[in-house]
């Protein structure tokens, strides 16, 4: 080893993770290395080197790279999820090169913070069926999927009914749903299967939200963990359209069973629609869709409704959309919650020692409330639910079950 190379080795950081400084840098849009070395004044090459593992940089600017990307030093120090899957974006062909490296990266960092909560609390047991068994996901079938479909909900014992919040079943299966500003009206959502805990990780946007369309985004995001989590990187690209048509397919027949759905909507129209939106908890738009599927409406019907949808500017917004609050992941919220209010952990220490990403991020892919790191957790009065006034009333809130790790 020459001099030189000795004195590099020395001033580097040992331990250095190259693929975390990459990983930070395209979650913070630094789309090339070109501009996280103009803003920490050193060469273009020098970057490169830090992120092919080639050489590290030095404790001095290691302090200066973790504050520039707003995450601890200690972040580049441990390693990351390795997970080679397919990674399964809606909208993939819309969206650009460097959104859809920013979210994974993303959706990366809320496996960091899933690995975090789980050292503390038991999360719900992975429980997606393998529905397909031996079969090949190339030779489904229409028919196929919405057998599927059934299948699933009745292993999660979910009935043939409406649901009212698609997200309480998917965290109970133990799927880790986040989400998160994406920045661009392209992306809807990923969807990846983690190998290092063997749990499917879901990132769902926050852009242009409305309550029902996250019911679909959420379900088809839910549809890929379930049919194509042996899909390869390499069958993705080669049939994208495939997949993205039997995730589209599967989470409109489990949103809308064919047995009840069908009988429901009766004789379709704009009007019924609009009546059975609130109920069945999908747009109006996924509706016409479904019901061409299920051959309710043939094709020129079914184009004579979208051209009165398009005409009245619904594509923009449609009639309820707001009647109903966005509805926001629950389990890592509830399972952080879980944590201070057991006194296992204080706010300070998860942050200071647990978490390497800034309160912030934690606070917005985890759903919490801005600030929710800042707010002082002081002690709790207990308290005692009035006794219902109406037998039979139901509590609208669902909390998924997980306990306290021994």
């Amino acid at each position: 080893m020459s001099p030189r190379s000795e004195d590099r080795t020395r001033a580097g950081t040992p331990g250095f993770q190259a693929a975390r400084l990459t990983q930070a840098r395209e979650a913070r849009g630094l789309n090339t290395l070109l501009s996280l070395a103009g803003l920490l004044g050193v060469n273009t090459s020098t970057v490169s080197r830090w992120e092919d593992g080639t050489s590290s940089p030095s404790p001095d600017m290691l302090e200066k790279l973790a504050a520039l990307l707003r995450v601890r030093p200690a972040f580049f120090l441990r390693s990351g999820d390795d997970s080679k899957g397919a990674v399964f974006f809606r909208s993939l062909a819309a969206a650009r090169k460097r959104d859809r490296a920013r979210q994974l990266a993303r959706l990366e960092w809320v496996r960091d913070i899933t690995e975090v909560v789980a050292h503390y609390i038991a999360l719900p047991r992975v429980d997606v069926p393998d529905l397909l068994a031996c079969a090949d996901w190339r030779t489904l079938r229409d028919e196929d999927i919405e057998g599927l479909a059934t299948e699933l909900r009745r292993h999660w014992r979910l009935g043939l009914g409406p649901i009212a919040n698609v997200l309480t079943p998917i965290e109970k299966a133990g799927i880790i749903v986040a989400c998160d500003e994406m920045g661009t009206t392209n992306l809807d959502g990923l969807c990846r299967w983690s190998t290092a805990d063997g749990r499917p990780y879901v990132l769902l946007a926050t852009d242009k939200m409305n309550f029902f369309r996250r019911q679909m985004d959420a379900a088809h995001e839910m549809a890929h963990a379930v049919l194509h989590r042996g899909v390869d990187a390499a069958a993705l690209a080669a049939e994208f359209d495939l997949v993205e048509r039997q995730a589209f397919r599967l989470a409109s027949a489990f949103l809308m069973p064919s047995e009840t759905f069908s009988l429901a909507v009766a004789q379709p129209s704009m009007s019924r629609f609009r009546v059975l939106k609130d109920t069945w908890r999908v747009s109006i738009k996924a509706m016409i869709r479904r019901c061409q599927d299920l051959e309710i409406l043939d094709r020129d019907e079914a184009t004579q409704l979208y051209k009165y949808y398009s005409a009245r500017g619904w594509s923009k917004g449609e009639p309820g959309d707001d009647a109903v609050a966005v509805a926001k992941p629950r389990l890592l919220a509830q399972a952080l919650g879980m944590i201070i209010d057991e006194g296992l952990r204080t706010k300070e220490d998860l942050l200071a020692s647990d978490f390497t990403l800034a309160a912030g991020d934690v606070e917005d892919l985890c759903g919490l409330t801005p600030g929710w790191f800042e707010i002082a957790t002081g002690d709790v009065v207990s308290l005692q639910l009035r006794p219902r006034e109406k037998a039979g009333q139901s509590d609208p809130g669902v909390v998924v079950p997980f306990g306290r790790k021994s």
